[in-house]
């Protein structure tokens, strides 16, 4: 597995939280590998990105995430959340800020590190689908979007609360398992708290 932490300045910043920047990669990376064994049941939706909840507790939760070609995110962060995430498969495309635009490539098997502060976006950019691993910690409670003005600096949109990273996207409430049987319990995460 290859690791990446952005943003080593904001990497050294405390975090409310016992888990590290590298325990969450670490973490990740099991549970990818753990989709690759065909562990956790996959879903693929063309017109939004799918996700469940793998596991949460007071400290960290987890979620496996698809993305068909073309799926991406808005440039965002995770308010105090430190991010980790690996590629179970195909390849992604982080686009970061981080005093101005940066981009990485994630293969399968590659994870990224996200201290506070971290503002990205993600992408398949890829013909074939996608699948990954998200861990947050603490919890995931808001996120902000930003846009990048015309004088090529970062600027907040909004914010959201939710404990969700597909806000406003259809997820799960169970863990699907292998072999699965019915997938239900949906529900719709997160609501707009303004600019």
């Amino acid at each position: 597995m290859t690791t990446s932490l952005a943003g080593t300045e904001a990497a050294s910043v405390p975090a409310p939280t016992p888990w590290t920047l590298e325990r969450l990669l670490r973490h990740t990376a099991t549970v990818a590998a753990e989709v690759r064994a065909g562990i956790h049941q996959i879903r693929f939706d063309a017109e939004h990105r799918w996700s469940t909840r793998l596991h949460s507790d007071e400290h960290m939760d987890v979620w496996l995430i698809s993305w068909t070609p073309d799926q991406s995110t808005r440039l965002h962060d995770h308010a105090g959340s430190l991010g980790a995430l690996t590629v179970a498969s195909g390849t992604l495309t982080e686009v970061y800020w981080s005093g101005g635009h940066g981009e990485r490539t994630l293969p399968t098997g590659t994870g990224a590190g996200f201290p506070l502060g971290h503002v990205h976006d993600v992408v398949n950019r890829q013909a074939d689908p996608a699948v990954s691993v998200h861990a947050y910690s603490p919890p995931l409670t808001a996120m902000s979007y930003y846009e990048t003005g015309r004088d090529n600096t970062l600027r907040r949109t909004h914010s959201v609360l939710t404990d969700d990273p597909e806000p406003q996207v259809t997820t799960l409430d169970h863990v699907p398992t292998v072999g699965g049987g019915a997938l239900g319990g949906n529900r719709v995460g997160g609501g707009v708290v303004g600019p």
